[in-house]
Order: C-alpha cells, then sequence, then structure tokens
C-alpha cells in the first residue's frame, strides 16, 4: 500500500572489516611521509549534505551522520560529533579505533593541541575545510610543535577504489513566482552590498549559487541545489561554473544571458588568474574552502575578508516566498495529519514497525501530487530508538512500534513553493498503557516541559536585532528548573525550496545572528531519555512584525506559526500549564482545524476534530 521513493532503508554504514581501512589509511600516509589525517565530513562545497562521491568520513569509519571529523595519527585515531550522533556513532564506529570525542565540548584543535606529538606532519585536504577552519587546525599544530601539511589531492581517494561517480542530474530553473525576484535584479543587489570593498566576490556555496542564478537541482541528496560556483564582478559578467552535462538547451540560453558559463576544470585556472591581476578577491572565511584562498593568495591576489552577502539576502524571504511557504506548509500539513490519523489507528494493534511508519508518510506527501523529494531522511524512533536525536531507521534496526510507548517522528518534503520540516512525538494507544506509573508520569512531565519551551519561543516577543542565543534560554528554561536540558540548538533557518538548514540565523547557544522578518526558522526544543524515549515538539515559525506597543523604544518582532498540524494532547499534563501557555495551544489547534478540515476526507477530519479539541475538555 505505502512505499518510500525517496529514501531506502539500507545500511549506509561501511564497517571497516578487521581495521582494513583504517590501517591502509596509516600506511598510505607513512608512504607519503605524513604522521597524521583530517577526514571531515565534507565535500568542496562544505555542503551539509554530501554527494555520496564525498562520503570518506563514513567510508573510513561507519559514521554516517551529517556533521562529524575523524583524525588519524600513527598509535591513536579520534571521531568528532555533536550531542545529536553521541548515541548513533557508538554504534556504527568500533570505538576500539577511534575514540570518540564531542565535536563542541572538545573540538578537534583542542585534541591536537593535547594530543599531537612535537614535530608531526598532520595532513588535510584544503577543498574540505574552509579558510577559518584550517586557521584554527594550522594554530593548534603549531601550539603542539607540529606542523599541518596542505595535500594536492585526498589519499583516501587512493584507497577508495569504488568511489561514486559524480552527480549528473540536469539543472532545472526555479520559476520566478516561486523566486519571487529575477537573477539580475539578485545580482544587483550583491554587486551593491560588496561596493567598492572588492573586484570580485567569490560564491562557494552552492545555495548560494542556486539562489542567486534562480536555479535549482538533484546533485546532493533532499536539497535541490546544483554543485556549482561563481564568481561574481563588480565590472564585466559573473562567471558560473557548471558541468555543462547538466544543462539542457533552455537552462544553458537563460543562463547565458546573465553570465558567462565555464566548466569546473576552469576555476582553479580562472581564480589564479584573478590573483596574477592583482585583483581583490572577497570571500566568507567561515564559508569558502581554504583551497581558494591559497589559490588566490600564492597567485598573487588580495582578499577582503567578509561575511557572505549572500546569505542573509538568501535569508530573508520575499512576499512570493513568503506565500509558497505558507501554502507548502498548509498542503504539508494536511499530509502530516492524514498520517497521524493512519497511525492512531493502526499503531496500538501493535503490528506496525518504524519503516511502516516512514513509508506510510512519504506516501501521504506524495498524495499531494506535488512532492519533489523529502527535506532529509526521515527520524522516526519508537521508544528507545526515539532517545538517539538524527536516529535513523535501517532494515537492521527497524523496531516494532509497542503500545504505550513514545513514537517520535521528524520529516519534511521538498516543494517548489517551499521546504518543510516537523517533528510530532505520538502516544502509541493509550500513554499509560503496559507501563510503570513513575515512567508514565515522567514521560507526561517531559512532554509538558518541551511544550512549554515551545510555546515560549512561538509566543515570544523581542526587539530589532534580537539573536537567536538571546531566545534559546527561552525554550530550555522549564526543563533548566527541573535539572534537564537537550543537547542541540533549539531551531535552524529554512530554505526557500533549498535546504532545510540554512544560516546565518539560529535559535541557539551559537546563534549570533539577529532575527529578521522574513526569515523561516524551525521551533524544535527537547528531551531524550537513553534507552527509554525521546520527545521533541517541532513547528516552523515566521519573523514578523509584532503587534504595536504604545511607548516601544525600538520596532517590535515577533513568530508566526507556520506548521499546521495536531500536537498530542494525551501526553499532557495542564497542571503544569499556565492559563496564558492553555489559551496558545488551544488557539493554535483550533486554527490547525479550520485550515486543514476543508482538506481532509470526512473520517480524517473527524478524527481531527477529537485531536484538536481543547485541553480541558
Amino acid at each position: 500500500m505505502f512505499e518510500a521513493r525517496f529514501q531506502s532503508f539500507d545500511d549506509r554504514a561501511e564497517r571497516d572489516p578487521g581495521g582494513e581501512r583504517l590501517a591502509a589509511l596509516r600506511a598510505e600516509l607513512k608512504r607519503r611521509g605524513l604522521d597524521g589525517f583530517i577526514v571531515p565530513r565534507a565535500d568542496r562545497y562544505q555542503n551539509e549534505y554530501v554527494p555520496p562521491r564525498a562520503e570518506r568520513l563514513a567510508w573510513l569509519t561507519g559514521f554516517t551522520g551529517s556533521a562529524g571529523t575523524a583524525i588519524v595519527l600513527a598509535d591513536r585515531a579520534a571521531i568528532f560529533v555533536d550531542g545529536r550522533y553521541l548515541v548513533q556513532v557508538r554504534e556504527e564506529v568500533d570505538v576500539a579505533a577511534f575514540a570518540v570525542e564531542h565535536l563542541v565540548e572538545h573540538p578537534p584543535a583542542a585534541w591536537i593541541e593535547e594530543n599531537l606529538p612535537a614535530g608531526t606532519k598532520l595532513g588535510y585536504s584544503p577543498w574540505l575545510h574552509t579558510v577559518e577552519g584550517a586557521e584554527r587546525l594550522s594554530k593548534a599544530c603549531a601550539a603542539a610543535g607540529g606542523n599541518l601539511v596542505a595535500l594536492v589531492d585526498n589519499p583516501l581517494d587512493a584507497l577508495w577504489t569504488e568511489r561514486p561517480a559524480p552527480p549528473l542530474d540536469a539543472v532545472a530553473l526555479h520559476d520566478l513566482r516561486y523566486a519571487g525576484e529575477d537573477a539580475a535584479a539578485k545580482l544587483a543587489r550583491v554587486r551593491e552590498a560588496v561596493g567598492k570593498r572588492a573586484d570580485a566576490l567569490t560564491v562557494s556555496d552552492p545555495q548560494a549559487v542556486s539562489w542567486l542564478f534562480n536555479i535549482r537541482g538533484r546533485d546532493v541528496p533532499h536539497t535541490p541545489v546544483v554543485l556549482a560556483y561563481a564568481v561574481v564582478q563588480m565590472s564585466g559578467r559573473p562567471m558560473i561554473y557548471v558541468d555543462p552535462r547538466k544543462l539542457g538547451s533552455a537552462v544553458r540560453e537563460k543562463l547565458e544571458a546573465l553570465a558567462t558559463l565555464r566548466v569546473p576544470t576552469d576555476f582553479e585556472r580562472d581564480l589564479a588568474a584573478l590573483g596574477k591581476s592583482g585583483r581583490a578577491v572577497m570571500l566568507d572565511p567561515a564559508l569558502c574552502p581554504d583551497a581558494i584562498a591559497r589559490l588566490l593568495t600564492e597567485s598573487g591576489g588580495k582578499i577582503v575578508r567578509g561575511g557572505d552577502p549572500i546569505a542573509p539576502m538568501k535569508a530573508v524571504k520575499n512576499a512570493a516566498e513568503i506565500a509558497g511557504a505558507r501554502a507548502a506548509q498548509i498542503r504539508d500539513g494536511a499530509a502530516v495529519t492524514r498520517f497521524l490519523a493512519w497511525f492512531d489507528g493502526q499503531a496500538p494493534h501493535g503490528k506496525l514497525t518504524e519503516i511502516d511508519a516512514v513509508e506510510a508518510l512519504e506516501s501521504f506527501r506524495r498524495d499531494t501530487g506535488v512532492l519533489k523529494d523529502i527535506s532529509f531522511p526521515t527520524i522516526a524512533g519508537a521508544g528507545p530508538d526515539g532517545a538517539i536525536v538524527h536516529y535513523r531507521v535501517t532494515r537492521r534496526s527497524n523496531r516494532r512500534i509497542a503500545t504505550g510507548e513514545l513514537f517520535l517522528i521528524d520529516s519534511g518534503g521538498q516543494y517548489e513553493d517551499g521546504t518543510t520540516d516537523i517533528t510530532r512525538t505520538i502516544a502509541v494507544g493509550a500513554p499509560n498503557a503496559d507501563l510503570r506509573e513513575d515512567i508514565y508520569k515522567d514521560m507526561r512531565k517531559s512532554f509538558t516541559l518541551v511544550l512549554k519551551g515551545h510555546i515560549a519561543i512561538a509566543h515570544a516577543v523581542f526587539p530589532d536585532g534580537t539573536t537567536g542565543a538571546q531566545l534559546d534560554t527561552l525554550a530550555r528554561q522549564f526543563l533548566w528548573r527541573d535539572g534537564r536540558d537537550f543537547d542541540h540548538g533549539t531551531g535552524h533557518g529554512v530554505g526557500s525550496y533549498l535546504s532545510v538548514h540554512e544560516g546565518p540565523a539560529r535559535i541557539s547557544k551559537l546563534g549570533t545572528a539577529p532575527l529578521k522578518r522574513g526569515m523561516i526558522l524551525s521551533n524544535e526544543p527537547g528531551y531524550y531519555r537513553p534507552g527509554a524515549y525521546g520527545i521533541r515538539i517541532e513547528n516552523l515559525v515566521l519573523v514578523t512584525e509584532a503587534a504595536p506597543v504604545e511607548g516601544a523604544e525600538k520596532p517590535l518582532n515577533c513568530f508566526e506559526t507556520l506548521t499546521l498540524a495536531p500536537i498530542d494532547r494525551r501526553l499532557i499534563e495542564p497542571a503544569l500549564m499556565t492559563q496564558d501557555e492553555i489559551a496558545w495551544f488551544d488557539a493554535y489547534h483550533a486554527r490547525v482545524r479550520d485550515v486543514l478540515a476543508p482538506l481532509l476526507d470526512v473520517p480524517t477530519r473527524a478524527w481531527l476534530s477529537g485531536a484538536c479539541a481543547p485541553l480541558k475538555s
């Protein structure tokens, strides 16, 4: 009945049999006169999601998460992951071969200072590290008495004999009715932003290239970007570097009207030519591969360091993109609601598995007739699997969903008018069935504390200039008071038929970018009890103008919640909530019911009415 077409359940972890790959890498490093090598989870474009060809970290270690780094020395090795993957990494990686380190709390630079022997030559691929990242590593090596050595080619590529081919899917034009602004106007804005600070801007982020030229692709799983570079000159035509085999006649004609088309192998030569001509070239050291900066400086060019001017433009959605986001959220919310009603009827029988749920939800989304892809592999964790923040079910790990436990499902869709991302935590049947009373009470308390944090973000009013770091505490305050926390950000930016994770803004302890009207972010606090359950409640929100306040000293902003789907009221302990929180919750559910009911069949509409009943009824 249901099937998954945009994701598979194969076990992607390529385990290293007997440590053969690690031993082969060490032998290759010794042959090259190196004492160690750094293996980031990255490609030449610094993408979060990378094509299979760039999954070097997974090939070497078995780790399949979206963020991580390994350092291999002659006598020791370590793998660094953030809080989302601390459980997963121990299941996928041989921890006898790789010590597990926290990517944020004990980053690679700190480990290098503590573990690198004096005189060590530590190799790295400058295409796979940003300028700032390479500078941190170089400083750490120097502090340890070693040297960071830039390599022309990656030693892993000599060992990975069955490395996948580069992606060659066709480039598509992103229709102006969805983009809301033509590429020529965007290029003019970029030139105005760069101004007289530089002669040219390097654009190395495929999200930025895709947004700037109003193109989309299928080069990266679930993120419709085109793997391409661009150079925007302040005088003269911009240049875009893309494999010509991806370009149909209509796309080629459109791009040639805007820019000079170049093949990817021209990029390094053109950078060197810019350097030799003494041009000042702007790049963002936090995003740009170190190799680009090295090419420019070694050829005599001048680098102008500055924040990427395209990222904040892309993050602030225009009227067409906002309208598209609202339409996509309603369409997606109806599909999710159909899934929730189906799940509520089927799961208590005890026959559903995690894969069954993933296949059903994707099928309900495909039934819209306009789904282009999912926005990331669905996270569907039953019981203890829900405590693995970025759990991905495989046929090996697939678990039957049991009555009385919690089921966490985090998913999203890619539509031409918008990108969605939603998480719901669901009680399977009666939430206290087959559970000890103390576990049942703990689950309801945890869920309510997470919900209170979610509402605090949704309810927030804040002045212009407020950053995500300043709001992050609102989502954690109730968990903190109970001695709990969650080890991930509260929210991330979301693109417009682009990446589901978009900078520069985020709601997190590290979110330093101001939140501006028109930005779309997630609101997703959570709580995870290892071995027992996971809870996360996620909606997407739009930064918008708040209601006027008499005497306000600054313009005020607030969030409009875009995502529409029921939140499981059976898991809430109303006694822990204030009247204002209950009022918000009931108003949200009334809106969900009123907007989605006309889009649903009669049985689902009846289920929705009960799911959205007032909390105290």
